[in-house]
């Protein structure tokens, strides 16, 4: 007995929207590096101004 009568084939895949994994890897880790660049020079900025 089929249990999955509508089963959809994989090999029938259409991908509507191709990305460029590539570019997508390398702005999701130059974003990351510039956030944690912005955290810690606002960090050390902090630091001295409350050091005195």
């Amino acid at each position: 007995m089929d249990a999955n009568v509508h089963a959809n084939d994989p090999r029938k895949h259409v991908n509507e929207e191709p990305r460029n994994d590539l570019m997508d890897l390398m702005n999701g880790f130059g974003g990351m590096a510039l956030l944690m660049t912005l955290i810690f020079a606002v960090m050390v900025i902090i630091k001295f101004v409350i050091s005195g």
